[in-house]
């Protein structure tokens, strides 16, 4: 991604929103799966490949309203802390 368009996304300097960016594209991925394996794909790529810190920061996020969160990345995300 350039500079340019970070900065034209909003969030050239805002981590949170780098997160929902990647969670989003997680999701998006996962999209095209079939029903049974989105929610617990998603979820099980964020524990494997998230540090705890970038987990940590993204749910804070989805505690504050989780602005941007695709509503099926947020069941995932929900459903990872469940099982924390």
């Amino acid at each position: 991604m350039s500079p340019d368009e970070s900065v034209h996304e909003g969030h050239a300097h805002d981590p949170v929103a780098k997160l929902v960016r990647m969670a989003n594209q997680i999701g998006l991925f996962f999209a095209s799966q079939r029903e049974d394996v989105r929610i617990p794909g998603i979820a099980d790529h964020i524990r494997k490949f998230w540090e705890p810190r970038m987990r940590n920061r993204i749910f804070a996020h989805l505690d504050a309203g989780g602005e941007g969160i695709d509503p099926l990345v947020r069941k995932a995300l929900e459903s990872l802390r469940e099982k924390a």
